[in-house]
């Protein structure tokens, strides 16, 4: 089993770039024998992911699917997709 850290890996790209390694990564790890560790401010970027983990001032506060968390009423994921903020994840 491979573990693949990528941190803030496509911050510095433009979004259609951002695409394209996101596709790549997905074709190339994610046939179930690996494990990507994405830390993201992107939304597009996490929310293909299995699971998401929210941080809160160094401190786990969420951390399930992202369809779960986003049903979570006055949840801090969901209040961040909905201003537009987004915090690290692990998918």
């Amino acid at each position: 089993s491979k573990v693949i850290v990528m941190d803030e890996a496509t911050a510095n790209v433009d979004q259609e770039s951002d695409k394209l390694i996101q596709q790549t990564m997905k074709e190339s790890f994610g046939g179930g024998d690996s494990t990507v560790l994405c830390i993201a401010h992107r939304i597009e970027t996490i929310m293909d992911s299995d699971k998401i983990l929210v941080l809160d001032a160094g401190e786990v506060v969420e951390y399930d699917t992202p369809s779960a968390l986003l049903q979570v009423k006055n949840g801090v994921f969901q209040s961040l997709v909905e201003s537009g903020k987004v915090v690290g994840i692990l998918g």
